[in-house]
């Protein structure tokens, strides 16, 4: 048995787990992770980018203000 515990159910974690950072078991890191919202987005002659806040997402490759 391991010494470790999940913050949120009390169950026990493999040490592996925690080696790698985890705090929570399996079951509730999944269900976490589902409660995160984001978007990866193509930037214009570049990489992809994650944005996690819809503000970030307005004007990115905005080109109405470049022509006038």
């Amino acid at each position: 048995m391991s010494k470790y515990y999940c913050r949120c159910c009390e169950t026990h974690i493999p040490v592996k787990r925690v080696q790698l950072g985890y705090d929570t078991c399996i079951q509730c890191g999944e269900e976490e992770a589902r409660q995160v919202n984001h978007t990866i987005v193509p930037m214009h002659k570049s990489n992809y980018v994650v944005i996690s806040d819809k503000a970030d997402l307005k004007g990115i490759n905005n080109k109405g203000g470049l022509y006038r």
